[in-house]
């Protein structure tokens, strides 16, 4: 297989200065993993022809929860009337429709349990008149953030798909460090708009600058198929 040349997505930098120094961020691109796929075949196949040995990884949890089966085609989501009432308090974000739909409020409450949920659509009811946006999320934590649904921009099949957040995020980071041979591995829920860090293979691995190195979202947020990132200081680059 040709190895691929691996350049910044269209309209986003290689690199960015964060308080810690200046980090390059590589895109590296992958077919349209799917839910058979493996983790760490896919890093035997795209990573490893690439990686330093002072790289970090960063993936984006959407693959990681494919491969884990947390997925579904919105069609075989039987959705309640409670799924179809509660995304009415959800904020809809023109960067992802997260809890704001019958379908991924519908796994919500499968994951998450009516009561917090409940809660938490009372609260967004009682601050909304005041212009607080947030609230929902806030209380419902990382899990219900890392939901999410279909969206025109999505690649498909995914176009028509929800899914849960990832199992055991940490646990994945460190299995692949390990598959690594030691490189540092992050799981980071990242739009345009917000940056989430799901998992890490090392507490050490501090989640501010993990944040910083995606401030712009070097992923992409539509059709890029780059859901893996190595990421480097840009004193230590070396032709790849």
């Amino acid at each position: 297989m040709e190895q691929q040349t691996l350049v910044p997505n269209e309209g986003k930098g290689l690199d960015i200065t964060t308080p810690d120094g200046v980090f390059l961020r590589y895109p590296v691109r992958t077919h349209v993993v799917m839910q058979d796929d493996n983790l760490e075949a896919l890093l035997e196949r795209y990573v490893k022809p690439h990686i330093q040995p002072e790289d970090m990884l960063f993936i984006s949890e959407k693959i990681v929860a494919i491969t884990q089966g947390r997925a579904f085609d919105i069609d075989t989501i039987k959705v309640s009337r409670l799924a179809r009432l509660l995304c009415k308090f959800v904020y809809k974000s023109p960067y992802g429709i997260g809890l704001g739909s019958p379908w991924t409020m519908q796994l919500a409450i499968d994951d998450i349990g009516v009561p917090k949920l409940l809660f938490a659509a009372f609260c967004s009811a009682v601050t909304k008149p005041f212009g607080k946006r947030g609230v929902f999320y806030n209380i419902v934590g990382e899990k219900g953030r890392a939901i999410d649904g279909p969206c025109d921009y999505t690649l498909p099949p995914y176009n028509h798909y929800a899914k849960l957040a990832p199992l055991d995020p940490d646990g994945v980071a460190a299995r692949l460090q390990t598959y690594l041979g030691g490189n540092p591995v992050v799981i980071m829920d990242a739009n345009d708009i917000g940056r989430e860090v799901l998992g890490r293979s090392d507490p050490s691995i501090r989640i501010e600058l993990c944040k910083q190195i995606f401030a712009d979202n070097p992923l992409g947020q539509k059709s890029e198929c780059t859901p893996l990132c190595l990421v480097r200081r840009a004193a230590e680059v070396v032709e790849i």
